[in-house]
């Protein structure tokens, strides 16, 4: 099984999907905004690669959070963040049987799935 998680709007998923879509492989889709997020399924991300790949930088709410909240930045208080701010994910996030990426790269799905 294949379970894509991230936000509908996100160019990334919008690639990802359609990507999968194209290469025939059945997904089920787990938007963090519509289907939520909680602090196990962060868990278990981190659990694959770490937090600090998880954490999108360069992202618009990275940008407009706190200073305060950008400094010191520790696996209990980015999983603070990612429950309240669940675009702070680097999206997608993929996990298929015992697959896990981070971000879109067709050159690795093809190679992986």
């Amino acid at each position: 099984m294949i379970t894509v998680y991230g936000i509908k709007n996100c160019d990334s998923v919008k690639k990802a999907r359609k990507w999968l879509t194209e290469n025939n492989l059945d997904y089920q889709f787990h938007d963090f905004r519509s289907d939520g997020i909680n602090e196990e399924l962060i868990q278990s991300f981190i659990a694959y690669d770490g937090w600090e790949k998880l954490l999108n930088k360069r992202s618009t709410s990275w940008k407009q959070l706190d200073a305060a909240d950008k400094e010191n930045i520790t696996e209990e208080k980015v999983i603070v963040l990612f429950l309240a701010t669940p675009t702070l994910i680097k999206r997608p996030v993929l996990v298929a049987e015992k697959h896990f990426f981070i971000g879109f790269n067709a050159e690795n799905y093809q190679t992986l799935l």
